[in-house]
């Protein structure tokens, strides 16, 4: 029953069956597609390697899509018994959703903001109502609220729909937001009249959709991406009623490793082009009240001078990197923006990462790593006292939130845990007292006490402690007869805090545990943290993610048979990497859009991201940092051994990783691999590095993934033969 896509030569059932036979008559059934080889020599440093499946990078070649719809048959086929066990989780995980809910308001130049959800819709209605904080709520609540945008109405027959860049102009009149329908980063920038409702002529195609408006609430400036990196590499100025087509070209950043953003001041007195590099960056600064005139540069760029900047006052506050890697904050006059007139404001400190800072009148508040966890620190302008804000777990994120204006003393931050649902707060930091607005409500009975977080410290095989943090339902025996999901990411310095996921519950309450291994690559340790996880030292991440895998299953959180692992993007290079090194560690994988091809596709400059990644990841063009690479990259150390059972996600427009890495990967690992073990590729055609748009679509996906690794620790023995089953209650 051989079956040829296309005419292409893509010819199914010539792959390994789920068993791993060669039974006809299983293989008729579920035989996986076979990708056709066509080799693709790649040339470098003298070394020549064989790419059998570069073709796959063809979008608009017929026979590629062809081949991702096989492959998504085929997957189908493979989890239909699941069907049932799907649709119990994506009941039970919408049913902890309040479908009617709103976010709590927030105070910004006459006004309160929030977004709403409403039962059966899939996106956000943004809203506001006329008020001050002098206002009581109660009062305020009384006051007719404003529809801004609805994008439910802009989702409507659309496959996707995602909306960003909202930004109301100055006189509070005008709305700018940027909405894609395609999930490619390229977005269409409009203009609502708030007080009409109605919309204007003015729109502007292929652009990013980050905005900002000048201060005369007619002039905005907005940024484009390059049409086939999609690099931020310009900004415009645009005048409400005039043609698109003819808008000014204020800035372009020819450095093809720099990509560039606008933003505001806090004090909306100036606005800002930010030349962002991994290692370097640069701003430059406008008077929002002077549209027409031209950016000064802030501080010129230097190599490793990072920093940003914000204003409150009369003065600059600069968080910098000038005089130690884990960065401090300084501060500079209006009139004096180089860095030799920059005054230190908070010193550097080695044990402390400064990640942030929020400026209102009288206060800096800082936001702090330390130890993995995040901190808030007060500090008043004109001197006295400091304070930190404390908290009582082990293991927590809290971030600031909403802090729109400026002149006030009352700080809004979120808090949450793993077992703790985000609760915003309003904070008095002159008396230090805390408001609880809101708890995100979890329906169904959730009980935060049901649950126990931990937060534990494993020693890698270089001596480093890394830090782990883990959850599960009390009761949970640690005798390694569990399953337990163990989460990691480790790139760009960007740390992976323990946060809350309503969705999570579905797999606790069946008796799994989750962890998340805060390995080298990210700054939950600082700085250095990030810098012993990149370039020559990248094999830190996985190295640690595997120690971290072997410490749970040595102190009895479960055992390798038991063991499931998942990361996304830069997160599935790292689950890539570490199942070439130690597969025999985990039964299962979910690796969701990931960096797998890590060398071919640094090696091209003319798709997104490249250019200005050499500092992370390597530049191969460098034989040394090629080697390194090459050493590490998953598609490139696919070998003829047993790999755990994987499901691979993707999206068709994924501008960050394209759809064709995943893709090579698993038809690689078909081609090399050896044993019976589920190996399935699951492409969204209709969407990006994000996923489905809406806010249930996306649950359908967990759903899936989730009933996927349920079923994995049902056939190892992990949990009871109905947990992996339609009928589970949990």
């Amino acid at each position: 029953m051989a079956m040829t896509i296309g005419g292409s030569g893509l010819v199914g059932c010539e792959g390994r069956d789920a068993g791993g036979g060669a039974e006809a008559s299983v293989a008729e059934v579920a035989a996986p597609p076979a990708a056709a080889q066509r080799p693709h020599e790649i040339e470098t440093h003298g070394d020549v390697r064989v790419d059998e499946y570069h073709w796959l990078r063809e979008r608009d070649d017929p026979q590629v899509i062809a081949y991702l719809e096989a492959e998504n048959a085929y997957t189908d086929r493979m989890s239909a018994h699941l069907a049932g066990l799907r649709e119990t989780l994506f009941e039970e995980i919408v049913g902890r959703i309040a479908e009617d809910d709103e976010t709590v308001p927030y105070p910004y130049d006459g006004y309160w903001y929030s977004s709403r959800f409403v039962e059966g819709k899939g996106y956000p209605i943004y809203l506001r109502r006329k008020g001050s904080r002098d206002v009581p709520q109660q009062v305020m609540l009384d006051v007719p609220e404003q529809v801004m945008l609805d994008v439910n109405e802009l989702a409507e027959n659309q496959p996707y729909t995602a909306v960003n860049g909202l930004a109301v102009s100055p006189n509070a009149s005008l709305l700018a937001y940027g909405v894609d329908h395609v999930g490619r980063r390229k977005y269409t920038l409009r203009f609502k009249d708030l007080d009409g409702g109605e919309h204007l002529a003015d729109e502007i195609p292929e652009v990013t959709g980050n905005v900002v408006w000048a201060a005369d609430s007619r002039t905005v400036f907005y940024t484009k991406q390059h049409p086939q990196t999609l690099r931020s590499y310009q900004v415009y100025r645009h005048r409400l009623g005039n043609e698109p087509a003819g808008d000014e070209l204020v800035y372009q950043e020819d450095d093809e490793t720099f990509s560039i953003y606008l933003r505001r001041s806090k004090s909306r007195e100036f606005l800002f082009i930010v030349a962002r590099h991994t290692l370097r960056n640069e701003v430059r600064y406008l008077d929002a009240a002077e549209p027409d005139g031209e950016f000064r540069i802030f501080q010129p760029r230097e190599d490793r001078l990072e920093y940003s900047v914000d204003h409150v006052g009369d003065e600059f506050y600069v968080r910098t990197n000038l005089l130690g890697q884990n960065y401090h904050l300084m501060s500079a006059p209006e009139d004096a923006t180089g860095r030799e007139h920059w005054r230190e404001v908070v010193p550097h400190r080695n044990e402390v990462l400064l990640e942030g800072f929020e400026l209102f009148d009288g206060y800096v508040v800082l936001s702090e790593r330390t130890n993995a966890n995040l901190q808030l620190r007060v500090k008043p302008r004109s001197g006295g006292p400091e304070h930190t804000v404390s908290f009582d777990e082990d293991a927590y994120v809290v971030r600031p939130t909403d802090n729109a204006e400026v002149h006030t003393s009352t700080l809004r931050f979120v808090y949450s845990s793993l077992k703790t649902p985000p609760s915003t707060f309003d904070y008095d930091l002159a008396t230090r007292e805390r408001e609880l607005l809101k708890v995100e409500p979890v329906l169904g009975g959730y009980r935060p006490e049901g649950y126990v977080t931990e937060r534990l410290w494993t020693t890698a095989r270089d001596g480093e402690r890394v830090p782990v943090s883990l959850v599960y339902a009390q009761g949970f025996p640690k005798d390694g007869s569990r399953p337990l999901l163990l989460y990691g990411y480790g790139s760009y310095g960007s740390s992976r805090d323990p946060s809350f996921s309503s969705p999570r519950i579905s797999l606790l309450d069946r008796g799994f545990a989750f962890a998340i291994a805060h390995v080298r690559g990210g700054e939950e340790m600082g700085r250095r943290w990030y810098e012993q996880g990149k370039l020559e030292h990248k094999m830190n991440t996985f190295t640690d993610f595997i120690d971290v895998a072997e410490h749970l299953i040595t102190h009895g959180y479960t055992s390798s048979d038991r063991l499931y692992a998942q990361g996304g993007s830069a997160g599935g290079l790292l689950v890539g990497a570490v199942i070439n090194l130690r597969p025999d560690l985990f039964d299962g994988v979910v690796a969701n859009v990931p960096f797998v091809d890590v060398v071919t596709t640094m090696l091209d400059d003319s798709i997104p991201l490249t250019t200005f990644e050499y500092d992370e990841w390597g530049d191969p063009r460098d034989p040394g940092q090629y080697s390194t690479m090459l050493a590490y990259s998953p598609y490139d150390n696919v070998s003829a051994q047993e790999y755990p059972n994987l499901l691979v996600t993707t999206g068709l427009h994924d501008s960050q990783v394209q759809y064709w890495e995943p893709a090579k990967w698993v038809a690689r690992l078909r081609r090399i691999k050896t044993g019976d073990d589920l190996l399935l590729l699951r492409t969204n055609l209709e969407a990006g590095h994000g996923g489905a748009s809406g806010r249930y679509r996306r649950f359908r996906e967990t759903a899936f993934e989730f009933a996927f690794l349920l079923d994995l620790a049902r056939r190892a023995g992990a949990l009871p033969p109905d947990a992996g089953s339609a009928s589970a209650s949990g």
